[in-house]
């Protein structure tokens, strides 16, 4: 009875990742599974866990962020068992990502990063995302942990201000 449940779990966040065309964080999909009230942090873990070490997801760890994808033999997978998610649970996934679809791109588009590059400077890497490619990627020296902190806590925020900026000015012509 216990592997019907995980199996279930494992199904719900295939699912999860197949509705969306971007990469969920570990935290983004735990939070849906919590939120409903599905099952507990350590037994979507482990769900995941598994889920990758079938490869039917892949993770890649960015910044301090796992993001994981659905593979095709994930999708395949989902194809053959999905009628094992109640349509009950189907909708929750689908209101839910219908409700938070742009902030959880978002989430996973805007990147921030930074690392101690000398003693005493560090470098912050700020990136924009859409699909797979970079559509700024940016990288600042800057002379205290503080300000790489500060920085990257902003750039969530202002980082389409900040590509606006950047791109407005190196379009303009010499006058």
């Amino acid at each position: 009875m216990q592997s019907d449940t995980f199996t279930l779990y494992k199904l719900i966040i295939l699912f999860l990742l197949n509705k969306v065309d971007f990469p969920l964080t570990n935290t983004q999909i735990s939070n849906f599974l919590l939120e409903k009230d599905y099952t507990n942090y350590f037994n979507i873990q482990q769900s995941l866990s598994e889920l990758i070490e079938a490869e039917f997801v892949t993770v890649e760890t960015i910044g301090h962020s796992s993001h994981c994808r659905i593979t095709a033999s994930g999708r395949e997978t989902l194809s053959f068992f999905e009628y094992r998610i109640s349509p009950a649970i189907q909708s929750d996934i689908l209101e839910y990502l219908k409700k938070n679809k742009y902030s959880l791109r978002d989430e996973v588009s805007t990147l921030s990063e930074y690392y101690e590059a000398k003693k005493g400077e560090f470098v912050v890497r700020l990136r924009v995302l859409e699909k797979e490619d970079s559509i700024i990627d940016l990288n600042l020296a800057v002379p205290t942990k503080e300000d790489a902190v500060k920085i990257c806590l902003n750039w969530r925020s202002q980082s389409q201000q900040i590509y606006a900026y950047v791109l407005s000015n190196l379009l303009k012509e010499n006058e």
